[in-house]
């Protein structure tokens, strides 16, 4: 009997220790697959190169930015080496202007490192997004430049651009009415060097406030550029609505929104720069995120004139059509659809991924300013002149400007607008914005209403201050 019992125990003994390591090896399959990787995607840019990884589950994560050689290192843990994390060295572009290559491998068990070699010294930040629009847990490492692009880029820009100087002519061709101030000239100039070109009588007066009130139809515009500016150009920042992760809306066949407004926006940069006292400056020149503060404070850096925000509306109707143009709003919204779209368009920052925990006193200022009654006012007359020539070249869906809570647009001191080109979930519309000829048209439209605002709305003078 001593001895079944003994048996008995003995094999109860094997099966519970047998039941243990099942046990335990089904935990540790568990655990090592609690955070799969399912997709990985890289953004590079000349503002900075962003590295994304998407899980079902949230990250825990460990970075730490290592010296000689220059390199990251993350580590995530809870997760193991899998294909998708292998194809990310495959993303890496030799032109990518800040990473070099990324290395992945299993750190130690359910740990998985990543080692980002780079190219130069840099600034990295990682954080994590919760599930937003299609997306599930994301871990975001953004790898930015220790100096600013920007603003390289328009020390760049001054020392490629010969200096401007104002032609002086012999006293006796002067005519003795042209006398006055310099800011009577300027203001003169300005607006006789951004009008059409009309065809005008020429007229003969010895009258001073005849000659003053009729500019003299002889002065060329790139005279007049000269004179009014002084070698400054009218700076129009062109915003491409959303980039990299945020696709904005889709069209009927496909079309994404983030496509269509880069597009449109190289477009009309090519058009400004032809004018010869005007240049754009695009705030994203390739397929990559830009929050919507960092939008506002690149036209201010740039000094801007006016900021022009390119987007290409969506609704739940196909059958919706038309152009509009968006001022801000301190107050309500002007309609229900100016509500919700601006709604739509400032989540754009929870799509595209900003770390919640980067706080900026001067952005805080900046979003926050509640005395931008002038600029608004010029941002309505801005509005209403492009949304009057965009008027010639499509439906209009509302006849006015509208306003609305936009984050995009809220700089307190540059007049700005938003352009939606057309509704994308339309299939007609959507086939005229992929269309070359028709994005030209519309891109002329928009700047003969920039052209027409600045007839009677001189620019101002401005001096960018440097910034370290």
């Amino acid at each position: 009997m001593r001895q079944y019992f003994q048996t008995s125990l003995m094999n109860f003994m094997r099966r519970l220790s047998c039941l243990c390591m099942l046990c335990l090896v089904a935990m540790q399959s568990s655990y090592g697959a609690s955070n799969n990787v399912t997709a990985a995607r890289v953004w590079p840019a000349q503002d900075y190169t962003r590295i994304t990884l998407e899980a079902d589950k949230p990250f825990a994560y460990k970075m730490t930015l290592l010296k000689n050689p220059e390199r990251i290192v993350v580590d995530i843990e809870n997760s193991d080496v899998n294909p998708v994390l292998k194809a990310l060295s495959e993303k890496i572009l030799g032109s990518d202007p800040y990473i070099q290559q990324v290395r992945v491998a299993r750190f130690k068990p359910n740990v998985v490192r990543i080692v980002v070699d780079l190219k130069a010294e840099v600034k990295p930040t990682m954080f994590t997004l919760p599930p937003a629009g299609a997306y599930q847990h994301r871990l975001v490492l953004d790898v930015y430049p220790v100096a600013d692009p920007l603003m390289a880029m328009l020390a760049d820009m001054d020392k490629s651009q010969p200096p401007l100087t104002r032609e002086i002519k012999p006293l006796e061709q002067k005519p003795a009415d042209e006398a006055g101030t310099a800011e009577q000239k300027n203001t003169a100039s300005d607006a006789r060097s951004l009008e059409p070109i009309q065809t005008q009588p020429a007229e003969s007066t010895t009258s001073t406030a005849t000659a003053e009130a009729k500019p003299q139809p002889d002065v060329k515009p790139q005279s007049a550029d000269m004179e009014s500016y002084n070698g400054r150009k009218i700076t129009i920042a062109i915003d491409a609505g959303h980039g990299g992760e945020d696709l904005g809306a889709s069209g009927a066949n496909g079309s994404r929104e983030k496509d269509i407004t880069l597009a449109i926006a190289k477009k009309l940069k090519a058009k400004i720069d032809a004018e010869p006292n005007m240049r754009g400056v695009l705030t994203r020149d390739g397929d990559y995120f830009i929050p919507l503060h960092g939008r506002v404070n690149k036209a201010r850096k740039l000094q801007a004139d006016l900021f022009v925000s390119i987007h290409a509306d969506a609704f739940t109707n196909p059958a919706a059509r038309g152009s509009s143009v968006f001022a801000l709003s301190e107050k309500g919204a002007t309609s229900a659809s100016a509500r919700y779209l601006a709604k739509k368009e400032n989540e754009s920052d929870l799509i595209g991924g900003v770390s919640l925990n980067v706080k900026d006193p001067v952005l805080a200022r900046t979003l926050l300013d509640l005395s931008q009654t002038a600029t608004i006012n010029d941002s309505l007359k801005l509005g209403k002149a492009v949304l009057g020539q965009i008027g010639n070249i499509n439906k209009l869906h509302k006849n006015h400007v509208e306003q609305a809570g936009f984050a995009v647009l809220k700089s307190p001191d540059i007049p700005s607008i938003l352009v939606e080109t057309a509704f994308i979930s339309n299939p007609e519309e959507e086939r005229r914005l992929n269309d070359d000829a028709y994005q030209d048209t519309l891109v002329t439209s928009i700047l003969q209403g920039i052209k027409k605002y600045f007839a009677t709305n001189p620019a101002l003078a401005k001096t960018r201050v440097a910034e370290e």
